[in-house]
């Protein structure tokens, strides 16, 4: 197994340890974003995004046999601001376990999630949470006007797909588990801020970070 065309360097207690920087991946999280949303009739619905209160974006979801039973993949998080004026700083999460869509080919899956309530946003600031257990997930409708005004979709607290092989899909997400990573931000942000602060904070965003946050007030229209 190539592990360093993987980008994974170790695996030790659970955990593995990625060579990536948190600046390359948050890099590598707006371009994933960029390319779904600008794919004609592909992407997430307009409506969806404008009213989703956090989006996760997880790029390059790694699947393979060192991960008993499962995946992992290190995102970040971005909620709209409390004070209704653009997106937060990203705040770092892990993501283990649960099926991410590999099912449609790859050993490598980006992954998004639409927070779409209040409820949904409090499980995402917990230090802990499991997909499907915690939170209601659905697997979000395609395309950019595709309507999203059926009931299962809409009582969700959570929204996910996945991207394999240039295939975007909705994926029913279940047993993901979600924290965060605190490696990543002490990295980005140095100290030992919590997700939470971040997230409902004035922390400021690192240069990539605003990258990102650009990408979504690019797709998203909803006027704060």
């Amino acid at each position: 197994m190539n592990l360093k065309r993987l980008g994974i360097v170790c695996l030790s207690a659970g955990l593995l340890c990625a060579g990536e920087s948190a600046a390359t991946r948050l890099k590598t999280a707006a371009e994933v974003l960029t390319e779904i949303m600008s794919a004609p009739d592909k992407g997430i619905p307009d409506e969806l995004l404008d009213k989703s209160q956090c989006i996760v974006i997880v790029p390059g979801m790694k699947k393979g046999a060192f991960i008993v039973g499962g995946q992992y993949g290190r995102g970040f998080i971005e909620c709209r601001r409390t004070s209704g004026k653009g997106w937060s700083a990203p705040a770092a999460v892990k993501v283990e376990g649960g099926s991410f869509g590999f099912q449609i080919g790859g050993s490598e899956t980006d992954a998004i999630m639409l927070v779409m309530n209040k409820r949904g946003v409090e499980k995402l600031l917990s230090s802990k949470f499991t997909l499907g257990a915690d939170v209601s997930v659905a697997a979000g409708p395609v395309g950019r006007s595709s309507s999203a005004n059926t009931d299962l979709k809409m009582q969700a607290e959570i929204l996910t797909y996945s991207r394999s092989r240039g295939v975007f899909a909705g994926i029913a997400l279940d047993g993901a588990t979600l924290r965060a990573d605190q490696e990543a931000n002490a990295e980005m942000y140095g100290g030992q801020l919590t997700n939470e602060q971040i997230l409902t904070g004035e922390t400021k965003a690192t240069e990539a970070g605003s990258e990102l946050a650009a990408v979504l007030n690019k797709y998203s229209t909803r006027k704060e």
